[in-house]
């Protein structure tokens, strides 16, 4: 005789599965509670690739006029491979799926620019998930190298958003 909660478990992840599918989500996850000893933490992903597009630097604009990004430097001839800016160790990635703001809000300044030195702690950006303005910290001092993405770009988990060393 089949167990109706194992049933029911395997109704419900597909469900979720389909959820992630239709939805264009890339993980999903959650944790049902049946009893005091008796659970079920379910986490559904799909594999998906960031792609990162390098881009030469445009010619600076005369005037103080200044949007806060700017893009990632063209690599050098000697660098061999195309580093990953996820794998840097100065990297600061995304700690959740949403959208990148670079100021608090429009029209304001940026809170960090390329050459800027920040503090632990400083904030770097904005991430909005489900209507949230999760405030992105600096995890070390040091100086922002890169900006590695745009004003009200969606990231995905883990994702790199800037370089400070």
């Amino acid at each position: 005789m089949p167990n109706k909660t194992n049933d029911a478990d395997v109704a419900f992840i597909k469900a979720l599965a389909e959820l992630l599918h239709e939805n264009d989500l890339t993980e999903l996850q959650v944790k049902r509670e049946y009893g005091e000893n008796d659970a079920l933490n379910v986490r559904v992903s799909r594999r998906t690739e960031i792609v990162t597009h390098v881009a030469a630097p445009a010619a600076p604009a005369p005037g103080p006029a200044h949007s806060g990004y700017a893009p990632a430097p063209a690599p050098t001839a000697d660098a061999g491979s195309v580093e990953d800016p996820a794998s840097h160790p100065g990297a600061v990635t995304s700690p959740m799926v949403g959208t990148v703001y670079m100021q608090a809000e429009p029209g304001a300044p940026s809170f960090v620019s390329v050459g800027d030195k920040v503090a632990e702690g400083d904030t770097l950006l904005i991430v909005e998930a489900m209507k949230t303005m999760n405030h992105i910290p600096a995890p070390r001092g040091g100086t922002v190298k890169r900006i590695l993405v745009e004003d009200g770009a969606a990231v995905e988990y883990g994702a790199p958003l800037m370089i400070i060393e």
